[in-house]
């Protein structure tokens, strides 16, 4: 078992890696990459040059190349001393002709430099010229000179999947960054908690200073109760659906309004706020530069969370997912079983008529008739994340079952049946045991593996959400998150989320197996020698 448990983790990786080069060469190769601009609204802010800079910039912070100015390579050769800050300042584009006649002679000899430099790796190197209006260079106009090289599917695949797990450290903090003695500090007593300084409440957490989080781990009384910032999941920023977030963030962090409460801050400042401490992160200069910060926080670690009430996309959606499969399971399993023991019955017709109905009607159709339905019986037909009734969840969990009850019938009708005609039932009728303890004692629990095998599936894919039931109610979960990426053309969200579903699948194939192995001892996956 175990070496069959590597051996499909091993190949599993390596279809995830398989399927998230194949998404980047689409998204990233085939898709046109002006398209990651559609609902850029920053784009038409920008004119003349800035434009094209503009969208370099934003290019690369997508990763789709590697782009370096002119100005970058002067500060690298400063940096490395070759140059000084006169020569720097010397050597600034001034141009106004798309040829560079009227730049500086020092300005001309190192812009020739820096062509040189990067097409000898394989950069492309341009040059836009002054744009120019009555004699004078326009707004947006002024001289740019880049290099940009298109980054490989190979090269961005490899940054991805190094980058997916960021261990924080206390060496996040620059070094010249005059912060005090860098270090984890281990304590039974937070101060968040102990904001007096006497050792009241037991507390455990480890604080960081030089790290980029304040509190590495830390206590609380809120489910899993243990919380850590040390290890940090990145699936890749968006830049369209929730600009600025990265995937698992968006997925996970929770959701609606605000909750307050009275939080000491470090200086001893005390307000009704919904500012989480335990999440606080390093911003340079922070404290500097704000007298609100000031008056609450002794040092940079100053931005924060808030806590919020409503459980995250992913929450929202496994409430609504896993609910509705316990449900499907309880009645289809039994269902199914009913009308293959009581085959051409009263049960049976009617059952199958209803997998039929399922089959038949579209899915959008049947959820707004049952919304319909509902609606006409006072149920809540829409989510409201304000509102505390649980009964805004019985029509989504209701939709979202009705297939899967279906399914379940109509295959563990199927099973059954088959069994029904096998050899060992007949053996078994011939040594006279009854049709009943045959059906209820062998065939049942034969013609329930291929069910049983589905669970682990059925458990973790109900993280993903339903796109149509969510849609149609309003939920706020993962349902749509992919298409609403796709119809954005947000690449880090595709890639993330892709990501994430591929992980869902390979664990709930191997999950599946296993359950398959312990409800059936006949299943072994030892090789045996021939």
């Amino acid at each position: 078992m175990g070496k069959y448990i590597v051996k499909r983790l091993l190949h599993g990786i390596f279809s995830i890696i398989m399927v998230i080069l194949i998404v980047m060469i689409l998204v990233y190769g085939l898709m046109n990459r002006d398209l990651v601009f559609a609902k850029d609204g920053n784009l038409s802010k920008q004119i003349n040059n800035n434009r094209t800079v503009y969208k370099y910039q934003k290019w690369e912070e997508y990763g789709y190349l590697d782009y370096v100015t002119y100005a970058d390579y002067l500060i690298m050769l400063k940096q490395d001393g070759e140059i000084d800050e006169e020569t720097r300042a010397a050597a600034a584009p001034l141009g106004r002709a798309a040829d560079g006649s009227n730049d500086s002679e020092a300005a001309q000899q190192f812009t020739g430099k820096f062509r040189e430099y990067y097409e000898s790796r394989g950069y492309k190197v341009e040059r836009l010229g002054a744009v120019l209006s009555r004699g004078r260079i326009a707004n947006g106009g002024n001289p740019q000179y880049f290099a940009y090289k298109d980054n490989g599917v190979l090269k961005r695949l490899w940054t991805y999947f190094t980058g997916i797990l960021k261990v924080d450290n206390i060496h996040y903090v620059p070094e010249e960054n005059d912060i005090g003695e860098r270090g984890l500090t281990f304590t039974l007593y937070d101060p968040l908690k102990n904001p007096d300084g006497e050792k009241k409440v037991f507390s455990p957490a480890i604080i960081g200073n030089g790290t980029e989080h304040k509190y590495l781990i830390y206590t609380d009384d809120q489910f899993p109760y243990i919380h850590q910032n040390m290890l940090t999941v990145r699936l890749g920023v968006s830049y369209a659906v929730t600009q600025g977030v990265d995937v698992f963030q968006t997925m996970t962090r929770n959701q609606g309004a605000w909750v307050r409460s009275t939080v000491t801050y470090p200086t001893g400042f005390v307000e009704e706020s919904a500012d989480n401490l335990h999440t606080a992160v390093y911003v340079p200069g922070s404290l500097e530069t704000s007298p609100m910060l000031q008056q609450r926080y002794t040092d940079d670690y100053t931005s924060t969370m808030t806590t919020q009430k409503n459980p995250s996309r992913l929450g929202y959606s496994f409430i609504i997912g896993i609910i509705s499969s316990i449900l499907a399971y309880v009645l289809g399993f039994p269902l199914g079983v009913l009308m293959a023991r009581y085959k051409e019955g009263i049960l049976d017709k009617v059952g199958t008529v209803y997998i039929m109905f399922i089959s038949a009607v579209p899915s959008l159709a049947y959820i707004f008739m049952f919304k319909g339905i509902g609606q006409s019986m006072g149920l809540p037909n829409m989510f409201d994340m304000d509102s505390t009734s649980k009964a805004m969840f019985i029509l989504p969990i209701i939709s979202l079952a009705l297939p899967s009850v279906a399914s379940l019938m109509k295959w563990m009708r199927r099973y059954m049946i088959d069994q029904m005609n096998s050899d060992y039932v007949k053996f078994a009728r011939s040594g006279g045991m009854s049709d009943t303890e045959i059906f209820f004692k062998h065939v049942m629990k034969v013609a329930a593996i291929p069910i049983i095998q589905g669970i682990p599936g059925t458990v973790l894919f109900a993280m993903t959400g339903a796109l149509i039931t969510e849609r149609v109610y309003l939920v706020p979960g993962a349902g749509g998150l992919l298409t609403e990426a796709i119809n954005m053309y947000d690449n880090s969200v595709i890639v993330g989320v892709t990501l994430f579903y591929a992980i869902l699948s390979v664990l709930s194939l191997i999950l599946g197996d296993v359950l398959m192995a312990m409800v059936d001892p006949r299943i072994s996956f030892t090789d045996k020698a021939r």
